[in-house]
């Protein structure tokens, strides 16, 4: 076992450990000030001085010229400031909260890039918001960024760049498909300090807002939002009904659905039968022609993640009806075949490719393993010889949502075994209820819509319950979710709660969307899960959107996202759904991070994140954070005050067991993980290239080599951070104990906020296996 820091020299650990007790500014200057700009050197090229928040003066980065040679590329500003020589420098971003921007500021440190522009464990100083909304209204934002301390080591001085750019698409496989124009000028700029502590503190005269008191409450839109909701979903369903052409494998699956719905024109509608049997003869005579289909059918959300689990479910639902057409004959090639044996092969098909090809990230093998199941469910109808028995069946979901351990893909005859190499003990949710991917992600971690399909399939028909282990895990999962909605405004000003998303391995947006029980995306409404199992926290939950009116708000956003059949699918059951949960009793539940509840403290010591309510305060921290290849001693943090938000990447320590290996960064500027991402056109070069990481110990069996990215290169065994006021020490392991040290110069004692004890600090304190303390110092 041993204990590593990102350090140069034996004296300089001393100084990196001092500077965690002896917070200070070493420099800044005041965009916008003549004085503080002229004492730093200041240059600029494309930048204007605004009249800011308060009365403060500020910069904005102003795009660049209709005829630049470079239209992603807009203004830059230079200047020296002051670091300590031996210790660890940051550098911190003062921004006001209220404004929205879409460009982005990336900080060069001696003419090479701080930080990486896409999830990298290193942001840049600011990625700008896709949504147009404030991430903290009537306030300031600072956002810190660790120097490299190869970069600052022995020097008093550097020299520092910031560059502005348009915004990105993470999905673009070319540059110009992923880099965007920059169309405006950028969010203003305040302030840049230096310092040696990674929890910023503003200087005491700093001029502050304050979080809006008592926000009003949302008044439209109200219940005629179902009015454009159903006659949208009726549309969709007029058209399948009456349309020629065959339908497709979502088509058909959600008339096969509206088949259940009351309301609807499909409601135990013959039509709807003779439709879907119209498509599945189309899509079985479609499959022998290009069997390729059976992986990439275009007409599914993802090609090579549904294929045919809808087309399964279909059959599965109307099974009753379908029975007396399965033995008829069709013509294919120009020969017979009957609807059973044909059935049979597509679903067989769709089912077994899947099984060869899971996914290891959790959405993604829910959603893969979910369609196999429905597949197999598809069988059970037309050929129950050919079926898995619905114990194996469910093998598969159950280790989707970790009730077993993931076995990765199953070997298809041939010896060529997809792997992912995780090992035969790789669990796809945390025992918290978190997914791994590889630590806690906040949009990808939401699958709550996902589980509750998967609880939904496992029905034996629709009405009658579904899989109870797999319900409670459903249940486990909103619980464990809850702890990561913190009250904000919504776009216009109101009361409501969004999802935490500055400490997600893979999020790039604050904020985070207005969310209370559940997310609503292309394929559920925000009442899905709670509706589904009427779990009381979750009632409590959706009672409290009911409370603020955010639910119409969350309906029209999921009609907005787009004109798509996925999404009207997904807007089938809402009136149902809605109405359940209006007659539910009140319950007593809320949202833990709302105000006015109780101090509480969620931790996942396998996913290495706590979210933790103090008084007024809110922290979330990934003490676990982005270390894909090896420990890079970083954790995320974001704390949330009533004066202002602090968004942090800070230096932590990390217990673990080396390998041996070390991991050597990359050059890299864009991507922080990959092949690095789409290349950019000009040359630039990163700060932190060349820095060596240490690998932790790979499990025995599990092939590896430095540079791959691998769920146990970088997770350690024992976290300590010390932020501001908090100490945290979380314990990975199952078997170990681990102490954590008081910081130097703290006396007396201090609260235990898990465990609401008082402890001395005069001594180590214990931290069990998968345990977490977080100290409170107060005025320690």
């Amino acid at each position: 076992m041993k204990m590593y820091l990102p350090i140069l020299t034996a004296s300089f650990l001393a100084a990196t450990l001092l500077a965690n007790s002896e917070p200070a500014i070493t420099d800044r200057i005041v965009f916008g000030d003549a004085l503080s700009e002229s004492g730093h050197a200041f240059q600029s090229d494309g930048s204007e001085i605004i009249s800011g928040a308060l009365g403060e003066p500020a910069r904005r980065l102003l795009p660049p010229a209709t005829n630049a040679e470079s239209n992603w590329s807009g203004g830059t500003v230079s200047f020296l400031l002051k670091v300590d020589p031996a210790r660890q420098n940051y550098v911190t971003a003062r921004f006001w909260g209220s404004d929205t921007n879409a460009s982005r500021l990336i900080l060069f440190c001696e003419g090479k890039q701080v930080g990486y522009r896409h999830l990298g464990d290193i942001d840049i100083l600011d990625f700008g918001d896709d949504s147009g909304e404030p991430g903290c209204n009537d306030r300031f934002f600072y956002n810190t960024t660790p120097l490299p301390l190869a970069m600052s080591h022995g020097k008093n001085e550097l020299h520092f760049e910031i560059h502005s750019t348009g915004p990105v698409w993470g999905y673009g496989n070319t540059f110009e498909r992923y880099q965007k124009p920059m169309t405006e000028p950028t969010r203003g700029l305040y302030k840049i300090y230096s310092h040696t502590d990674g929890c910023f503190v503003p200087p005491s005269d700093e001029k502050q807002g304050a979080a809006p008191v008592n926000p009003p409450v949302r008044q439209t839109p109200g219940q005629e939002v179902f009015v454009e909701l159903k006659e949208r979903v009726s549309h969709e369903i007029q058209n399948e009904l009456k349309i020629s052409r065959p339908l497709n494998e979502m088509q058909m699956q959600f008339l096969a659905r509206a088949y259940f719905v009351k309301w609807t024109d499909a409601f135990q509608n013959p039509q709807v039968v003779s439709q879907v049997l119209k498509g599945m003869d189309a899509l079985f005579a479609a499959c022998r022609a290009n069997p390729e289909l059976a992986h990439n059918d275009p007409s599914t959300p993802n090609p090579g993640w549904f294929e045919f689990g809808p087309a399964g479910d279909a059959v599965s639902l109307l099974g009753e009806p379908l029975r007396h057409f399965l033995d008829e004959p069709i013509t294919n090639g120009g020969q017979s075949i009957s609807r059973r044996a044909a059935y049979s092969e597509l679903l067989l098909a769709g089912r077994d490719w899947h099984r060869y090809h899971r996914r290891l990230y959790s959405n993604q093998t829910m959603i893969t393993d979910m369609n196999i199941y429905l597949c197999n469910r598809g069988l059970e109808v037309v050929d129950p010889d050919k079926a898995f028995s619905e114990p194996v069946a469910r093998r598969y979901l159950y280790e989707a949502i970790a009730l077993e351990p993931w076995r990765d893909s199953d070997q298809d005859g041939t010896g060529d075994r997809r792997g992912w190499g995780v090992g035969t003990n790789y669990w796809e949710l945390t025992d918290k209820g978190l997914t791994r991917e590889l630590g806690y992600v906040g949009y990808y971690g939401e699958v709550l819509d996902w589980v509750t399909s998967i609880y939904d399939a496992t029905r034996p028909s629709p009405g009658q319950p579904g899989d109870l282990m797999i319900r409670a895990q459903l249940e486990k999962i909103m619980h464990a979710r809850a702890a990561f909605r913190y009250p904000m405004l919504d776009a216009e000003g109101h009361r409501a709660m969004r999802i935490e998303t500055i400490v997600g391995w893979r999020d790039m947006h604050y904020p985070g969307d207005v969310l209370y029980c559940e997310r609503p995306t292309w394929d559920a409404s925000s009442l899905y899960a709670a509706a589904e199992t009427l779990d009381p926290q979750s009632v409590g939950y959706v009672q409290q959107m009911f409370e603020d009116n955010q639910f119409f708000a969350s309906v029209m956003h999921q009609m907005g996202q787009n004109n798509s059949l996925r999404v009207t699918a997904g807007l089938l059951n809402v009136p149902d759904q809605y109405d359940l949960l209006k007659s539910q009793a009140a319950s007593r539940y809320r949202l833990p991070m709302t105000s006015g509840q109780p101090d509480f403290v969620f931790s996942d010591e396998e996913d290495g994140v706590v979210a933790i309510k103090h008084g007024d305060d809110i922290l979330y921290a990934s003490l676990y954070w982005r270390a894909r290849n090896a420990i890079n001693f970083l954790a995320r943090v974001h704390y949330i005050a009533p004066r202002f938000d602090r968004i942090a990447d800070v230096q932590e320590d990390v217990d673990f067991t080396p390998s041996g290996m070390t991991f050597t960064r990359p050059d890299w500027v864009n991507f922080g993980f990959g092949n690095g991402g789409p290349k950019y056109p000009v040359p630039m070069h990163s700060a932190e290239a060349g820095e060596k990481l240490p690998i932790a110990k790979i499990p025995a069996g599990i092939k590896f080599r430095p540079g791959d990215e691998n769920v146990f290169a970088g997770e350690g065994e024992f976290y300590r951070l010390h932020y501001g006021n908090y100490v945290i020490g979380m314990n990975m392991t199952m078997d170990k104990t681990f102490e954590l040290k008081p910081p130097a110069g703290a006396t007396g004692e201090a609260r235990n906020l898990v465990s609401k004890q008082s402890l001395k600090l005069d001594r180590p304190i214990e931290v069990g296996p998968r345990s977490t303390v977080i100290l409170w110092l107060g005025a320690n």
